[in-house]
C-alpha cells in the first residue's frame, strides 16, 4: 500500500499494524468505516476499531452474519452494527466494489505511449494565440 503523503509503500505486515486487517481485507474495512478521500460514506457506527476487529477474524463482508453472536469475537455495540450492516449490505458492496483498485481494465495504450514527451510547441503556442492565454507558455 502506498502512503501518498508520507511517501512510503506499507508492506503486508505494515497493512495489518496500520488497519488491523490483512492488505484483502482492505476494501470491505473502507466500505464499513467510510473513505471521506474517495467519497465512500461508509455504514453507520462502524469505525475502525470495530471493522477490524470483525474483519480480522471474518475476512469479508459476505461472512459477516447478520447475528452478531455468530461472529465469534466481541464488539461494543455489536447489536446496532449487526442491524445497520443488514440494513445496507448492498450498498456496503457497492462501497467495496468503489474501493478496489481494478487490475483488470483494458488499457489500448502501451506504457510507451503513456510516457511523458515535450509539448508540441507550435500547436500550444497556436492554441495560446487564439484563446489570447498570455501567461501558460512561460510557466511551461
Amino acid at each position: 500500500m502506498l502512503d501518498r503523503r508520507r511517501e512510503f509503500i506499507l508492506d503486508a505486515n505494515g497493512v495489518r499494524a496500520k488497519f488491523g486487517v490483512s492488505p484483502e481485507s482492505i476494501p470491505d474495512y473502507l466500505a464499513l468505516v467510510g473513505d471521506d478521500a474517495d467519497g465512500i460514506p461508509g455504514i453507520a457506527r462502524w469505525g475502525p476499531k470495530s471493522a477490524s476487529t470483525v474483519l480480522a477474524k471474518l475476512g469479508h463482508l459476505e461472512n459477516i452474519p447478520d447475528d452478531p453472536e455468530r461472529w465469534g469475537v466481541k464488539v461494543r455495540g455489536a447489536a446496532a452494527l449487526a442491524h445497520n450492516l443488514g440494513e445496507r449490505r448492498n450498498e456496503a458492496m457497492l462501497y467495496r466494489t468503489l474501493a478496489t483498485l481494478r487490475t483488470d481494465a483494458p488499457i489500448a495504450e502501451s506504457l510507451e505511449d503513456l510516457r511523458w514527451t515535450e509539448p508540441d510547441r507550435p500547436a500550444l503556442e497556436a492554441l495560446c494565440e487564439e484563446l489570447g492565454e498570455r501567461t501558460l507558455l512561460s510557466r511551461i
